[in-house]
């Protein structure tokens, strides 16, 4: 079969711990071709099909330190209504273009191509506000343009957390405690003097144990979740900013997490999905590229590509 994944450069990959490199590295190893573009690399034009110029690729067994890890097999104009399975791994953040480049992707959906994950539900779906529509499973939390919304939840809960809608990685978090200490200056920072929306939560002590990604796969969780531990004095766990990932299995709540989640999303049309937990609390859903599958996989032997590429093989009758 015929795979594309629609993602950033390959030359700025990190493959010791890239999911999308792992996703491919399964998908050669069951016999399927890889073909690789970027979104900027996709178009329509009327009278035909959303197309892309694209690489055919094949993983080099032994990658050089330095240098392509991949093997270019050739280069070609294609609709990508000619791929069994077309992949969207292209990292955040959901910007203007990201947004632009769903809508073509829908518009391949209606053409006959298989996207993963679906470019609506990507669209309805954003990372951090997306935890809104399960109030049950999250702690206090407040959306707003408004400071002194910020500030009364600040007098409310004393230890809080701010953070812009659009960040990755742990950009543009900050934590504000019961002294409110540069709580002004935060808020000017973020909210852009009410022009910009902020995502408010009560500090969640629970972090020091932690904040753990659940995988989601087809709507059934991976059995162990990747907890991204804060190091030194640092309050984020992302790997990004040095957080250490422990594999580790999941919790009773975990699991209840993933069995109240998993089904609903998966029907949706959401493949794949990254759930952030700490202590009891979901803080964000994540669907444009989860990440952490070499991470689980190395410290626990769980195969997680092979269980996405069973997953994605089940969406496809005939493979």
């Amino acid at each position: 079969m015929n795979l594309l994944f629609v993602a950033d450069a390959l030359a700025s990959f990190k493959i010791h711990k890239d999911t999308t490199y792992a996703m491919m590295r399964e998908a050669q190893r069951r016999g399927h071709g890889i073909a690789v573009c970027e979104p900027r690399a996709l178009y329509w034009q009327r009278g035909a099909r959303v197309c892309a110029q694209v690489q055919h690729i094949e993983l080099l067994a032994q990658p050089p330190a330095d240098g392509p890890w991949w093997h270019l097999l050739r280069q070609a104009e294609q609709a990508l209504a000619d791929f069994d399975a077309v992949l969207m791994r292209k990292d955040p953040p959901f910007d203007s273009e990201f947004f632009y480049c769903t809508h073509l992707l829908s518009q391949a959906e209606r053409e006959g191509a298989k996207v993963f994950n679906r470019p609506a539900a990507l669209r309805e779906h954003p990372e951090k506000l997306d935890i809104l529509e399960f109030p049950e499973l999250i702690g206090p939390t407040l959306v707003t343009r408004e400071p002194e919304r910020i500030r009364a939840f600040h007098a409310e809960h004393g230890d809080i957390i701010l953070k812009p809608l659009d960040g990755m990685g742990g950009m543009g978090i900050f934590r504000v405690g019961p002294d409110g200490l540069n709580l002004g200056s935060i808020i000017e920072t973020l909210n852009a003097h009410g022009s910009t929306s902020v995502m408010v939560q009560r500090y969640l002590p629970e972090i020091r144990q932690g904040d753990k990604r659940l995988l989601l796969i087809d709507g059934q969780p991976v059995p162990h979740a990747l907890a991204r531990i804060p190091q030194g004095s640092e309050i984020r766990g992302n790997m990004a900013v040095g957080g250490k990932a422990v594999a580790q299995p999941l919790s009773a709540r975990d699991a209840e997490i993933a069995a109240r989640l998993g089904p609903v999303l998966a029907a949706r049309g959401l493949l794949l999905v990254g759930v952030d937990v700490i202590g009891e609390c979901v803080t964000e859903i994540n669907v444009t590229s989860p990440t952490g599958f070499q991470e689980v996989t190395a410290q626990t032997g769980f195969d997680v590509a092979a269980m996405f590429l069973d997953a994605l093989q089940r969406r496809q009758p005939g493979w």
